[in-house]
């Protein structure tokens, strides 16, 4: 059976494992924080694989950012990496294939062999956290447009230019449905620049109104960002995935958009792929397509 060297690559931390062809996690899981220079993260990355590459066959690399359509190279890093990310030659690591793919993709289609959307042909992955990632299949086959970049969850809102994104325009999808946004509703709703997430979180599970009102706000921002989706992608499901994904209502979330979209009815569901989705699906399409 065949088995890949896994990673994970975030801003904050970096996740390895050793994964075979079924999805399984056949090894401790190593974590890392995520060093701050460029140097350092490469030779992390080396001394890693340096200890395993004997027992695989592949190298598969998760990441935050853009991939190319080639599965070599990170064409669009994003701002929590470090400076130069994107210039990293990551076949250079190893002697053996290293393949490599945005996180957000990987873990979508981890739900889709192994989760929430299994058995589907057309599904999107929309994972909740503190931005908003993106994944689609159609017809089987992950979504990449013409450059690898498909899938960016930075289509507009409103136009008002209400909140700045981190992508540097205003008024995307994730400037409203991360988790980040709904601290940033409830600041504007309750006029408090010092309110959290947790707050919100608790204040609804309290029954406090004030909070429900906001959370709602925040749910019908993703509902309406779903309602987009839906009526261009005509999809099976949408996965919802990420720290924020198990506050939301799921099948309110499911019966709104389908009262609005002029498609078929579309099903929403929690993901079950689990927290390392992003390396177990980048560990399957390695394995699948990276040879």
């Amino acid at each position: 059976m065949k088995k890949a060297l896994t990673f994970d690559i975030g801003g904050t931390k970096i996740y390895s494992a050793i994964i075979n062809e079924q999805g399984e996690i056949v090894s401790e899981i190593e974590k890392f924080s995520t060093p701050k220079n460029l140097d350092e993260i490469q030779n992390l990355l080396k001394t890693q694989i340096s200890k395993y590459e004997s027992e695989v066959d592949i190298i598969a690399i998760a990441t935050a950012g853009a991939v190319n359509n080639e599965n070599t190279k990170v064409i669009g890093s994003t701002g929590n990496l470090v400076e130069g990310y994107s210039t990293i030659d990551f076949q250079k690591l190893s002697s053996k294939r290293v393949f490599v793919e945005n996180d957000a993709n990987s873990a979508a289609w981890a739900e889709y062999k192994i989760g929430a959307s299994k058995n589907t042909d057309i599904s999107i992955m929309l994972t909740l956290g503190t931005g908003v990632g993106g994944g689609i299949i159609i017809n089987n086959k992950l979504l990449k447009g013409k450059s690898g970049a498909a899938g960016e969850m930075h289509f507009k809102m409103y136009s008002d230019k209400r909140r700045k994104c981190t992508c540097g325009s205003w008024d995307c999808f994730e400037a409203y449905a991360s988790g980040t946004a709904l601290k940033r509703t409830a600041e504007e709703m309750l006029n408090n620049p010092n309110i959290t997430t947790y707050d919100v979180i608790e204040g609804v599970k309290s029954a406090k109104q004030d909070m429900i009102n906001v959370f709602e706000k925040w749910q019908n921002d993703i509902i309406n960002g779903i309602i987009g989706l839906s009526n261009i992608f005509d999809p099976d499901c949408i996965v919802l995935s990420g720290s924020m994904a198990q506050f939301v209502d799921t099948k309110k979330v499911e019966t709104c958009a389908n009262n609005e979209i002029i498609t078929s009815p579309i099903s929403v569901r929690l993901g079950t792929a689990g927290n390392y989705s992003g390396m177990i699906g980048v560990a399957l399409l390695a394995m699948e397509r990276g040879f």
